[in-house]
């Protein structure tokens, strides 16, 4: 019985960027979901998140009909963007 590193050893298969791929985990996105998601994340009332929704963070929100989903990261670097225009 081989193991997996050694099958690989065997077989000449290089799998060092897989290693190093796996030594550095990515971290997890996270989301916040409807307009009280947006509320909360940017402290807005609910007028203002609609208007983030559909204007700056356009690009960070995904909606299938009711369902609203929101990539907190890629929001917030949006808002910073759009807020540094003005």
């Amino acid at each position: 019985m081989l193991t997996v590193g050694q099958l690989q050893t065997v077989l000449g298969i290089d799998n060092s960027h897989q290693e190093e791929a796996e030594a550095t985990p990515s971290e997890p996105k996270r989301y916040v979901y409807g307009l009280a998601g947006i509320r909360k994340l940017f402290n807005v009332s609910h007028v203002t998140a609609q208007r983030y929704k559909d204007g700056i963070l356009a690009d960070a929100v995904h909606q299938n009909g009711r369902k609203i989903m929101v990539d907190v990261d890629k929001a917030i670097e949006l808002f910073s963007k759009g807020r540094s225009k003005k």
